[in-house]
C-alpha cells in the first residue's frame, strides 16, 4: 500500500525514526484540538515540501490529561478530511516527559497547556509557546533574517524558534484569551469546524516562515 503524502512527517521514538526537528502539539485529550494541529501541520509541510522525510522533520502530539490510545474524535476527523488532511492511524497519547525532552518547538492550545509543559522542567520554557502566540511572534520576524531553506529547514526552524523566543516579552497579546483556542470537546461539529479554521489561519504564517514557501 502507498502511504499517505504526510506519512513520513509522523516519525515516533518507537518507529526508530531519528529526526533532526521535532515539533510537538499539546492539548488536553489529544482526541481533538493536537490531532488536528498535527495533522494539519503535516498535510501543509507535505504540500510545501513535497517529499514529507525532505528535512528532518517530526510532527506529533500528546495531551495533559491524554486519553491513551484512544481514537481522534470523529469530529475532529471530518474537519481534516475536508482539508484533505491524513487522519489514520492516529492514537491519542499522554505527555510525558521524553516527549518534552525530544521536542524542539512545543506548541500549545492554551496558556495553562504552555505553563504545564514548562513546569514538567526539561528547559522547555524557551522552546514552549501557545500556537496563536507562535504565530504572532512569527509574524514580526524578518525571513530575511533566517537562514536560507537551502541550508535546511531544521537550521532554519531552530532560528525561528530562537527569535520568537526573543520576541516574547516585547509582543505581547492584546488579550489573554489572543493566545487560546477552546476546547470543541463534545461540541457539534460547526464548532469544530471554527476550531479547525482557527488553526489552520494559525499555522499559515508559522509553515510559511519554517519553509520559506507560501501557499
Amino acid at each position: 500500500m502507498t502511504p499517505a503524502p504526510d506519512a513520513g512527517l509522523g516519525i515516533r521514538e518507537e518507529d526508530g525514526g531519528e529526526a533532526g526537528f521535532r515539533i510537538l502539539h499539546v492539548s488536553t485529550g489529544n482526541v481533538c484540538r493536537s490531532p488536528i494541529t498535527e495533522r494539519l501541520t503535516r498535510h501543509a509541510l507535505a504540500q510545501r515540501l513535497g517529499d514529507p522525510r525532505w528535512g528532518g522533520l517530526v510532527v506529533e502530539s500528546a495531551g495533559t490529561w491524554g486519553h491513551e490510545g484512544a481514537p481522534m474524535e470523529e469530529n475532529a476527523v471530518t474537519v481534516l478530511d475536508e482539508y484533505g488532511a491524513d487522519a489514520s492511524g492516529f492514537t491519542g497519547r499522554e505527555l510525558r516527559d521524553e516527549h518534552v525532552i525530544r521536542a524542539d518547538l512545543v506548541l500549545t492550545a492554551t496558556r495553562d497547556h504552555r505553563a504545564h509543559v514548562i513546569s514538567m522542567g526539561h528547559s522547555a520554557g524557551l522552546r514552549t509557546f501557545t500556537l496563536k502566540e507562535f504565530t504572532r511572534l512569527v509574524r514580526a520576524i524578518d525571513p530575511a533574517t533566517l537562514p536560507p531553506v537551502e541550508d535546511g529547514v531544521c537550521a532554519r526552524a531552530r532560528a525561528l524558534v530562537r527569535a520568537a523566543a526573543a520576541l516574547r516579552g516585547w509582543l505581547l497579546a492584546p488579550t489573554p484569551e489572543a493566545d487560546e483556542v477552546y476546547d470543541p470537546y463534545g461540541a457539534p461539529l460547526p464548532f469544530f469546524r471554527s476550531v479547525g479554521e482557527e488553526i489552520h489561519g494559525a499555522l499559515d504564517p508559522v509553515l510559511t516562515a519554517l519553509t520559506g514557501i507560501r501557499r
